[in-house]
């Protein structure tokens, strides 16, 4: 074999390592890019810098409003129960002393509108 051709042969032998550790840090950068970007709700993008946008149909609208309502839902049951356990933290931390005052007060209350 030629000597020169043994010679490119040998350099790129010795080159190949270093290029494919360029390609793998490459695609796992891209993978890391990509699921960052779902993880964190950005929109992926096409080769060309553009938003990828997910189809929208129906189905999926509908389903996005009955969320929507169930979330508003929770969070006013969410709000009511806030209020509750602020009462009965208050019911807890309270003296007793002055917790039996509050209660016959009420008692007294009912019994003398009755």
């Amino acid at each position: 074999m030629d000597p020169e051709v043994t010679q490119v042969f040998d350099f790129l032998l010795r080159l190949f390592p270093f290029i494919a550790i360029i390609v793998v840090v490459g695609v796992f950068g891209s993978l890391l890019n990509n699921w960052l970007k779902i993880k964190n709700g950005y929109p992926l993008s096409n080769s060309w810098g553009m938003p990828l946008h997910p189809k929208t149909d129906q189905e999926s609208m509908e389903r996005v409003r009955l969320l929507t309502q169930e979330n508003a839902q929770l969070r006013a049951e969410l709000g009511s129960l806030k209020d509750r356990m602020e009462t009965v933290e208050r019911i807890v931390t309270d003296q007793p002393s002055k917790l039996v005052r509050e209660i016959d007060a009420l008692a007294l209350d009912k019994g003398g509108n009755a």
